[in-house]
């Protein structure tokens, strides 16, 4: 038998080696999952880890390092700090009427891309409410396509009446407008605000502390929407007090005014003119006209010189207006009596400069003549003799003590400060002194005459003018009034009661005549002054005529004081143009005061 072949054995062997081989690989791979997944686990954890730690560092950040500015943007997001729009307080006359207030208004806009039907159907419609015609209104439609201004400011009932018509492409926007129900009437003392609702003159500006509510930011709360919660809104959070500015004037008083202002300056064919009417017991401004003015509802129209108001910013020599304040002086200096006389020459010469009164070339030298007749036919030589009466340091004391060359004080912006020579120069110049005596070489304010003729009124007492009466709500009753300076006594009660008589025979049968209103006691002074000019001299045909007035002489009250720049013509003076005015406004106040008639015995007694 032959023997098998050798190469079996070595077969089996070889697969018996062969699976043990498959078993160790198996295994390794084995062990390879398993450290690998023991790698992914300890990855996982240490992913894990370093989250959470980040987490808890973020949230320490969060809660400890960040809480109070997180919880501060949190409350800025929930909360909403409102500050309301509060309308200015009105302004009212002495009398109650309104001559300033806010009312709501709206703009508006035009988006013609958004209408739905034809611009030409729009205008249609929109023109009557708006008082303009179709082909206007389509020529505005027709600039653009969005933003288009119609109006600025239409009243709510037309407001109403637009948003009634429904038409997409029209837009409304509210807003506050100040109304100035009298126009022009007082707008010199009242002013008027720009489109910001900002004071720009009169009492809109000097008084805008007052007229300005201040109202502080009410911290509101909403919800996720953005809407507020009706349950945190504060009670009375748009409640506004009921309080109203009201002023010393009067508008009935301004009316007349402005209708005699205006007559003598076109009569006169004048550059501009003032009035006013001062209560001579405390200084309080019942009538501030300039012309020309303006129209505050219209600011914008007029020119910018119109706002101030010339009776307290501009300055001019008061001429002969001015000599009862200078015997007043020399009365009270004892330097003079009331029954010394003195030679009126006509004419003389001061430091080689001649002085003459201005009926000189017609009247010549009146001779000897009392204080009161030189008051009376308003005597330039006769004034240079009591002014030499006095020492020339004396003097310039006494005119300082007025105020000469100082503000007065009015409550209105842009108040002119008067001008005067230095102490040396009117001390070492006769000249000076003597020009000054009948009202030239120095200037001052309406405003500002009008105050020193007052203590000639009320017993000799400096007062400060004003127009501000005091807040007051809708009973009448005071809230807040002003802190005016106390009244300075400037002359005694015997010497402003002497001047005043003297200032009755000028009226009476003076230079006044045309200021006498029949039954009633009236003292005044006339002035008809040369214009100075601003480069030097004088000009040669320019002049300013005054007249101011004091009425009722036996009860002294009111000052009223005309001034009417550059009238024209051979017969413009004092007399023929500004007394007529100031007799007007007697005439007025004797009815809107209820003054009783003179008592023409009586002599002047101060209240």
């Amino acid at each position: 038998m032959a023997n098998p072949p050798r190469s079996l054995p070595s077969l089996r062997y070889r697969r018996r080696f062969s699976g043990g081989g498959d078993q160790s690989l198996e295994t390794g791979r084995r062990q390879s999952k398993v450290r690998s997944s023991a790698s992914r686990l300890v990855l996982i954890w240490a992913i894990l880890l370093v989250s959470t730690s980040l987490l808890a560092i973020n949230l320490f950040r969060l809660q400890i390092g960040q809480a109070s500015a997180l919880k501060e943007m949190a409350q800025e997001q929930q909360q909403l700090y409102l500050r309301p729009f509060v309308p200015r307080r009105q302004i009212v006359d002495r009398a109650g009427n309104v001559v300033a207030l806010d009312r709501p208004v709206f703009t508006l806009f035009a988006h013609p891309r958004l209408f739905k039907q034809d611009k030409s159907a729009v205008a249609d419609q929109l023109a009557p409410m708006l008082n303009r015609s179709t082909a206007d209104l389509l020529k505005f439609l027709n600039a653009g396509e969005t933003g288009i201004r119609l109006e600025y400011s239409i009243s709510e009932d037309v407001a109403d009446r637009v948003a009634d018509l429904r038409i997409d492409g029209l837009e409304l926007i509210q807003h506050q407008q100040r109304l100035y129900p009298q126009q022009d009437v007082a707008a010199d003392v009242v002013g008027y605000v720009n489109l910001d609702h900002e004071g720009q003159a009169g009492a809109e500006l000097s008084q805008r502390d007052v007229l300005e509510r201040t109202v502080k930011p009410v911290r509101l709360k909403r919800m996720g929407d953005g809407s507020l919660m009706p349950d945190q809104v504060p009670n009375g959070f748009l409640n506004v007090d009921d309080l109203q500015l009201q002023l010393t004037i009067d508008t009935r008083l301004h009316r007349v005014a402005q209708t005699a202002l205006k007559q003598q300056m076109k009569r006169f064919n004048a550059k501009r003119g003032t009035v006013l009417v001062m209560d001579v017991r405390d200084g309080s401004l019942l009538t501030l006209v300039s012309e020309p003015t303006y129209d505050p509802n219209q600011f914008y129209k007029y020119p910018i010189e119109r706002f101030k108001n010339w009776a307290l910013s501009d300055l001019y020599e008061p001429g002969s207006t001015f000599k009862p304040i200078n015997v007043a002086i020399a009365l009270q200096t004892k330097a003079i009596k009331p029954d010394s006389v003195f030679n009126d020459e006509g004419q003389i010469f001061v430091g080689g400069w001649p002085i003459q009164n201005f009926d000189f070339s017609t009247s010549g030298g009146r001779g000897a003549v009392s204080v009161s007749d030189i008051v009376k036919y308003s005597s330039n030589v006769g004034m240079v003799h009591i002014v030499e009466q006095m020492k020339p340091d004396v003097y310039y004391t006494w005119l300082k003590k007025l105020g000469l060359g100082e503000k007065t004080g009015i409550d209105l912006p842009s108040e002119g400060k008067g001008q005067f020579k230095d102490r040396k120069l009117f001390l070492e110049s006769p000249i000076e002194r003597a020009t000054t005596s009948f009202g030239q070489g120095f200037s001052l304010t309406p405003v500002q005459l009008a105050q020193m003729h007052a203590t000639l009124a009320n017993g000799g007492r400096l007062v400060t003018p004003h127009i501000v009466q005091g807040l007051f709500d809708s009973k009448g009753q005071p809230y807040w009034q002003p802190n005016l300076p106390n009244s300075r006594q400037i002359f005694s009660p015997e010497v402003s009661q002497t001047v005043l008589l003297m200032m009755e025979k000028v009226v009476q049968d003076g230079t006044g005549k045309t200021a006498q209103v029949e039954g009633y006691r009236v003292a005044g002074k006339t002035g008809t002054a040369q214009k100075a000019n601003p480069n030097g001299g004088y000009y040669d045909n320019a002049k300013i005529t005054s007249f101011v007035g004091i009425f009722p002489v036996d009860a002294p009250r009111f000052v009223i004081v005309a001034v009417v720049d550059e009238p024209q013509g051979g017969d413009a003076f004092g007399s023929t143009v500004a007394a007529p005015i100031v007799k007007t406004m007697i005439e007025a106040l004797i009815s809107t005061d209820k003054v009783p008639p003179s008592n023409p015995a009586a002599k002047p007694k101060v209240q």
